[in-house]
């Protein structure tokens, strides 16, 4: 948090040609989700999740029910698949900073993030494929390995200013061989 406004705004509105601090981009929120359609069936399931969920991000997972039913999923209505938690102020940029320098390198095979993944309004979701790449979850004692998305919600108006500050924040986005981004 204060590495935001100590360094990257300033820096960010000279990059940009901004001069009002309010109209900078900046992080609003971050949210973290687990689909769990599995928890249909295995109960534990959506225990193990919302437990791991909860030391990942440090605050408690709102639980996240199915609004319609879907027989050929074997979904009704009401029932409990998924989790999520949004996390704002203090809390999301030390997720962040845990996300980026310490989560995110642990990847198997990791070349970067893809630059591509922003949704046309300044924000940037990506994927987790296993909950383990956390320095917060014990290997020994993960029942289920679950993925789960992350969701960057800036105050940018579109993509380049979004892009423009999370790559100031240290994102490791992937870089093509010319030395551009994809």
């Amino acid at each position: 948090m204060e590495k935001y406004y100590a360094e990257i705004q300033e820096s960010l509105g000279d990059q940009l040609g901004v001069k009002n601090k309010l109209a900078i981009p900046r992080l609003s929120k971050v949210v973290v989700s687990m689909g769990l359609g599995k928890a249909i069936s295995e109960k534990k399931r959506l225990e193990a999740a919302t437990k791991d969920l909860g030391r990942i991000t440090g605050q408690k997972p709102a639980i996240c029910r199915a609004r319609k039913s879907v027989s050929n999923f074997k979904l009704r209505e009401g029932y409990e698949i998924g989790a999520k938690v949004t996390l704002r102020g203090r809390r999301m940029y030390e997720f962040v900073d845990r996300l980026i320098n310490v989560a995110v390198p642990r990847t198997r095979d990791f070349r970067g993030l893809s630059p591509t993944s922003f949704d046309g309004h300044g924000n940037y979701s990506m994927g987790i494929a296993d909950q383990t790449i956390f320095p917060e979850i014990d290997l020994d004692k993960v029942e289920f390995f679950q993925g789960m998305n992350v969701t960057f919600v800036t105050t940018g108006k579109s993509d380049a200013d979004a892009r423009a500050l999370l790559v100031m924040m240290g994102m490791p986005f992937r870089h093509t061989e010319e030395g551009q981004q994809d």
